[in-house]
């Protein structure tokens, strides 16, 4: 087995590297573990910053992405890092990202994370308002996000991904958009408003505002959420 590696940023504090292991390995775990192992990678951890990820200059502005986590000090996020060298679920070794457009939309991704996981590690991450949320763990009950988190989020849209029916929790106090029935979704983000298309010609909700775009990449043009 792999020891756990550590290396040394800017600021002198120590992080952990992930060495996920896998006893049915893949063609993509081996592509995944080549681009990690590699040199031209950069490793994302709580409160990072980069040109042009977070970080503007006078050539560019930022791209609004921003990390939550991992915090690389923290315990139950090492003792995953252990889990995962031995080869079990990297789930809970999933990043926390959020997406801001100035004057515009905030999403939050949570990977795979799974809801014991979470309640063990939320009060070291800083959750505030978001507009949309992509629900751990493709919507799966046992990545359901915390209601104490949930509240604090307060998502105007959560997406729930495919997974099977019988596994999902569909967030009923939410807006959602299903990925089982929308199929691909398509996010146009605009100041203000952010306009959604879905590839199934059959699928429609009744809580986005219809501003009458036309269809957009072969997508229906399903409504637009005015932020």
């Amino acid at each position: 087995m792999v020891t756990i590696k550590s290396f040394s940023v800017g600021n002198g504090d120590m992080f952990y590297i992930n060495h996920a292991t896998k006893s049915d390995s893949t063609i993509d775990f081996v592509e995944y573990c080549k681009l990690r192992d590699g040199n031209n990678h950069f490793y994302i951890y709580k409160n990072c910053s980069r040109k042009w990820m977070n970080m503007e200059d006078e050539e560019r502005g930022s791209s609004g992405i921003n990390i939550l986590w991992p915090d690389t000090s923290n315990k139950f996020f090492k003792d995953e890092l252990e889990k995962v060298k031995n080869g079990e679920s990297p789930n809970n070794i999933s990043p926390i990202i959020t997406y801001s457009l100035k004057n515009g939309i905030t999403a939050m991704w949570m990977g795979d994370l799974e809801t014991n996981y979470l309640n063990n590690v939320k009060d070291n991450i800083n959750f505030s308002k978001i507009d949309i949320l992509f629900a751990p763990h493709h919507g799966r009950e046992s990545g359901k996000v915390p209601e104490d988190i949930l509240e604090k989020l307060n998502p105007k849209i959560v997406i729930i991904g495919e997974a099977p029916s019988e596994n999902i929790n569909y967030y009923s106090k939410y807006n959602t958009l299903t990925q089982n029935s929308a199929k691909n979704i398509i996010f146009r983000c605009e100041e203000g408003q952010v306009h959604i298309y879905v590839s199934s010609e059959n699928y429609s909700v009744d809580f986005l505002d219809n501003e009458n775009k036309s269809n957009f990449d072969g997508h229906k043009y399903l409504g637009t959420l005015n932020l």
